[in-house]
């Protein structure tokens, strides 16, 4: 647990639970994927039925702060287990706080006890902050990656 500045203000970071599935839609709509509620809840129960995958949230008394989503699996060109990031958001309020470092870290933690032997993620080219911010947290540009998208 972590205490702010004030040191008045507790932060836990956890697993994700069904109950949070309102702070969850509301995390995702400031990555950019709104859904409601309901879509919140049955992502979280896909997402509970892959093996490897995780939902943590960053809580503060309650309020759901931060979302980081970590997937742990077998790499065929590494030859071993890689985790990837696939979400991490922070209320825009709360950002500047060591929130988004300290769902890295223990999403990083949790890689390395699952055997993983790396961990990357993809932001957006638009995202200049998010650039910034993982490159001050140790991670660097490894890859380009290329997207196509697939219509019905």
């Amino acid at each position: 647990m972590g205490t702010s500045a004030t040191g008045h203000d507790t932060l836990l970071v956890r697993p994700a639970a069904a109950q949070d599935a309102a702070g969850v839609a509301t995390l995702l709509g400031v990555l950019g994927y709104p859904c409601d509620r309901a879509e919140a809840a049955e992502r979280l129960r896909a997402v509970a039925e892959e093996p490897g995958q995780q939902v943590l949230v960053a809580d503060r008394h309650g309020c759901l702060v931060g979302l980081l989503a970590l997937d742990v699996r077998y790499y065929l060109p590494l030859g071993g287990l890689t985790c990837r990031i696939t979400a991490l958001a922070v209320l825009d309020q709360e950002k500047r706080r060591g929130i988004g470092r300290r769902l890295l870290r223990e999403a990083e933690q949790r890689a390395r006890q699952a055997g993983a032997a790396r961990i990357e993620l993809t932001a957006a080219l638009h995202r200049d902050e998010a650039h910034a911010f993982y490159r001050a947290c140790g991670y660097g540009e490894g890859a380009l990656r290329f997207l196509k998208r697939l219509g019905a």
